[in-house]
């Protein structure tokens, strides 16, 4: 009886056990499908530019370039624009001598395009940048 109750047990078991990998492995499977589609972004086109001030440090002026660069948001086109300051650093291989950088996300080089034709960024490019910046650097790539 023993032998017998103990082929049952395994018997069951076994079921119980490849019916759970199975419907396991099938959920992985879907997870992994449905994460695949999430990290498949749409393309982007990255505007990364570096500001030097005029008045090389003023808080005052770096705000004013930061809070500009936030009305960058409402063109359209724009999927995300960004500004801050430079952070210090000892190693050799970073640039750290400018004042503030800017991120502008676009989908696309015609998204890069409008968004550089468009008032708002033009408004605050004569009204801000110029006026507060001695040099700018830029480098535009996608991905």
């Amino acid at each position: 009886m023993n032998l017998r109750f103990f082929l049952i047990l395994t018997a069951l078991f076994g079921t119980f056990f490849l019916s759970g990998c199975l419907t396991h492995s099938k959920f992985l499977g879907k997870v992994e499908n449905d994460m695949s589609e999430v990290h498949q972004e749409s393309p982007r086109l990255y505007h990364v530019v570096f500001c030097w001030l005029k008045d090389k440090g003023n808080k005052v002026h770096r705000q004013k370039i930061i809070e500009i660069t936030k009305s960058f948001r409402s063109i359209p086109g724009v999927l995300e624009a960004s500004a801050g300051q430079v952070v210090a650093s000892d190693r050799d291989i970073v640039d750290d001598s400018f004042d503030i950088g800017i991120l502008i996300v676009t989908q696309d080089r015609k998204s890069l395009q409008e968004y550089l034709e468009h008032p708002i960024h033009q408004k605050g490019k004569n009204e801000v940048l110029i006026p507060l910046v001695d040099r700018v650097l830029v480098y535009d790539f996608e991905k």
